[in-house]
């Protein structure tokens, strides 16, 4: 049997999100007798191209051709339109037809834009991961013209407005999630991380994961920390915050800072960092607060879940078709830091309430977020589109 060949491209470099740890997982997982992945990282390696060498991944960099950019973060190295349509398209399908790639499968917006035309042009099947929102432009004007699957992490992400109807073509599906079942003893973790930080084992450990960008919102977080703190006067209240800032020079990291110098939360709030593996950290934390807006399906809301580490999100987006309140979790208004003081409390005045929830949130997350379901329907996808 002939493998698939499908291409894989990332824009390489520092930022390692959650749409990188979703592909890569599937590509490692992905049958090698059926199927042959191409990766390959545009500009330079970086961080990304390690930690896909660390997944026993081969990859290469590709210095040419440019790929475009939106003007506010482009860049010497990239293409202007023209030039992109000039140089790059016949360079990429140049690329594609010499490395007999069947189809590509991009997974984040500056991928989606500079291979969807070299994709089709080359005869090749295109798949746009759609991991953004329901307004999203290329998703609404592009995505139903070129792509042959739009595959979206939830529903919320449906675009909204399509140029033309998406109906047979788009299709769920959640993001893959290696639920490991040696889950770390979430006490001994949780003093590792008061003697790292050097505050009391009392501490309330509230943790923010992830990117450092705007639709995440970390300066909320901070917001909700000093809410959480008041709420809780008897008892210190620490806010970590793990993870990079997603675009180099934003500024969101001393932003978080200076917040918390305004509220007079700068000795509880921990800048911590990228930490891999994530869970040891994770399982540390006595709650995970999501802050962002309009998150399409987050990664480390359902990583948490399995650790036993309660949620508390913003109910917008994505997170109602993950949590059910009250029940695995807790969806508090996205508008007020102040609703995140409840839940926290709640949690700690009743260990009942506590081990009731996390116990609902594992059971459900390994019924529904396992990395062979998302395998398979994703292989599924690549079999009916390569005949």
């Amino acid at each position: 049997m002939k493998k698939i060949r499908i291409f894989y491209p990332f824009v390489g470099g520092a930022t390692i999100g959650g749409s990188h740890v979703s592909a890569l997982g599937l590509i490692r997982n992905l049958d090698p007798a059926r199927y042959e992945p191409v990766i390959a990282l545009h500009r330079e390696a970086g961080a990304l191209g390690a930690y896909i060498s660390d997944m026993g991944l081969p990859y290469e960099v590709l210095e040419t051709p440019r790929i475009i950019a939106p003007k506010h973060s482009r860049s010497p190295d990239d293409a202007s339109r023209l030039g992109f349509l000039l140089r790059s398209v016949p360079q990429m399908v140049r690329y594609l037809k010499k490395n007999r790639i069947d189809i590509v499968h991009t997974n984040d917006g500056r991928m989606h834009g500079s291979w969807s035309l070299p994709a089709k042009l080359a005869g090749c099947k295109f798949i746009w991961h759609h991991r953004q929102g329901p307004d999203a432009k290329g998703a609404n004007f592009i995505a139903p013209l070129l792509a042959d699957r739009i595959l979206s992490v939830s529903e919320f992400s449906r675009p909204e407005r399509p140029v033309r109807s998406i109906e047979d073509r788009f299709q769920v599906v959640r993001s893959p999630f290696d639920l490991d079942p040696d889950i770390p003893d979430r006490a001994p973790c949780h003093r590792a991380l008061c003697t790292e930080l050097g505050v009391p084992e009392d501490s309330v450990l509230l943790a923010y994961f992830g990117v450092l960008n705007d639709r995440k919102r970390p300066v909320h977080f901070v917001d909700a920390v000093k809410a959480v703190r008041d709420a809780m006067p008897n008892r210190p209240v620490h806010g970590l915050i793990f993870g990079r800032v997603e675009a180099e020079g934003s500024g969101l990291d001393q932003a978080c800072i200076d917040r918390a110098a305004h509220l007079g939360l700068s000795s509880n709030l921990h800048m911590m960092g990228f930490r891999d593996p994530p869970a040891p950290a994770m399982a540390g934390v006595d709650a995970l607060l999501i802050t962002a807006l309009d998150e399409p399906f987050g990664r480390t809301l359902i990583e948490a879940m399995h650790l036993g580490t309660p949620v508390i999100a913003t109910h917008h987006g994505g997170n109602p078709e993950a949590i059910t309140d009250g029940e695995t979790g807790f969806l508090v208004d996205p508008w007020d830091a102040q609703a995140f003081a409840a839940p926290i409390r709640a949690l700690f005045e009743d260990p009942g309430l506590r081990a009731r929830i996390s116990e609902a949130a594992q059971q459900d997350v390994r019924g529904q977020y396992g990395l062979d379901v998302h395998v398979a329907k994703t292989t599924a996808v690549y079999d009916l589109l390569a005949g």
